[in-house]
C-alpha cells in the first residue's frame, strides 16, 4: 500500500498494490497492521455501503464529539469525486478541502480523520461506495456543512443545479454561519492516550 500525502495534514490517499493476471486482479483492501504503521492508530467498528446514481451528492457530513468519526472510503463500482473539508477551528487549513477521484479502476481509498466534513458526488451512471468508520453512527451527533457553499471553492465536476441532494443535506449551513464543534488543538482520539 502506498500512502500519498495531500496538502492538508492527516488527509491521505491510499493506493493498493494490485496483482493482475488472466483471471482478473487481487489486492489487499485493508490491513490493520499496515494502516497503523503508515497512517495512524485506528479501530474501525462499522462498515457502510451506499449505491447512488449520476449527480447524487451526499454531504458534507460529520459527527460532533465525542461521537466524531474517522472514515476510510472507496468506490467499488463506478466513479465519484470525494471531498474532505477541514472544519477544525484554529487550524491553519480551516475551510480548505482536498478532492480525490475514487473509482473501481484506480482502487484508491481516502482516509478522512476526525475534524473534517466529508461528502461526494457520483460521476458515473451509478456508483457503489463503501466506508469504514471508527465510531458508530449516532443520529443526535449528526452535523453538516452545505455542499452548495461556494466559499469552499470546490469544483464538483457537475453543475450544483443538476445535483440530486437529500432534504437533510439542503438544510446545512454554510461554513461562515457554522460554529465548529472541533478545535485544532483538541485531542480527537482520547481512546489512544
Amino acid at each position: 500500500m502506498e500512502v500519498i500525502k495531500t496538502d492538508i495534514e492527516g488527509l491521505v490517499i491510499l493506493e493498493p498494490k494490485v496483482f493482475k493476471d488472466s483471471r482478473g486482479y487481487f489486492f489487499e483492501s485493508f490491513s490493520q497492521r499496515e494502516f497503523e504503521e503508515k497512517v495512524r492508530k485506528v479501530n474501525f467498528v462499522q462498515d457502510n455501503e451506499s449505491m447512488s446514481t449520476y449527480g447524487v451528492m451526499r454531504g458534507l457530513h460529520f459527527q460532533r464529539p465525542p461521537y466524531s468519526q474517522s472514515k476510510l472510503v472507496r468506490c467499488v463500482k463506478g466513479k465519484v469525486l470525494d471531498v474532505a473539508v477541514d472544519i477544525r477551528s484554529g487550524s491553519p487549513t480551516y475551510g480548505q478541502h482536498v478532492a480525490v477521484e475514487l473509482s473501481e479502476d484506480n482502487h484508491r481509498q481516502f482516509f478522512i480523520p476526525r475534524g473534517f466534513a466529508h461528502g461526494f458526488v457520483v460521476l458515473s451512471e451509478t456508483a457503489k461506495f463503501q466506508y469504514k468508520c471508527d465510531n458508530f453512527y449516532t443520529p443526535e451527533a449528526d452535523g453538516g456543512i452545505s455542499i452548495k457553499d461556494e466559499s469552499l471553492g470546490i469544483d464538483w465536476g457537475i453543475s450544483i443545479e443538476d445535483a440530486v441532494l437529500s432534504e437533510k443535506d439542503l438544510k446545512h449551513l454554510c461554513l461562515k454561519e457554522f460554529d465548529s464543534p472541533f478545535d485544532y488543538n483538541m485531542n480527537l482520539y482520547p481512546e489512544f492516550e
